[in-house]
């Protein structure tokens, strides 16, 4: 299957998910939101150009935003894991590292700590502009943090549990040239 039809099934998949499953569960304790759907483009293959790579964050985000009818919000917090994701990943791994010899980051590509460490980083940052946009209307520093906190739990479990139930063979590519 070719990378433009898996990563299309997976932009649908992903936004259907968010939609249609976890966007129905009512919030637990007023503030914790599960997300998952910016998965989508930390999955994206290594060489996707910035500009791209950009470009589809925010498309993404924008078709979230349609469903959910949010101004905007999902866009700005998926265009900005989009423009920080290469300068993540050119931190965490080696310039001659899995960028070169596989097609997109996973456990098996970068290694178990960058891989923990480059999803961490993208989803507390991912959920922290999220919640900012969305906090600038209520006003609690406290609850802002707790929202966050909460948020990026739940997310890094539902991304645990995605990782284990559908694990992506990454093969070597001897031929890098």
């Amino acid at each position: 299957m070719s990378d433009l039809v898996k990563n299309t099934i997976r932009f649908i998949l992903f936004i259907f998910i968010q939609v249609f499953v976890l966007l129905q569960i009512p919030p637990l304790h007023r503030f914790i939101v599960p997300y998952i759907y910016f998965l989508y483009i930390l999955w994206l293959p290594f060489r996707t150009p910035r500009g791209t790579l950009t470009l589809v964050g925010f498309l993404f985000g924008l078709s979230l935003d349609f469903f959910t009818v949010s101004p905007g919000l999902h866009a700005a917090a998926c265009t900005l894991i989009a423009y920080l994701r290469p300068f993540l990943i050119n931190i965490l791994i080696p310039q001659e590292g899995a960028e070169q010899n596989y097609k997109s980051p996973s456990i098996t590509s970068m290694g178990l700590a960058p891989y923990a460490t480059y999803i961490l980083i993208l989803t507390l940052l991912h959920n922290t502009y999220l919640v900012l946009l969305e906090w600038l209307d209520v006003g609690s520093f406290w609850f802002f943090l707790g929202k966050v906190l909460a948020t990026t739990g739940i997310s890094l479990l539902l991304i645990l549990v995605t990782e284990l139930l559908f694990y992506r063979k990454e093969k070597f590519r001897t031929n890098t040239a």
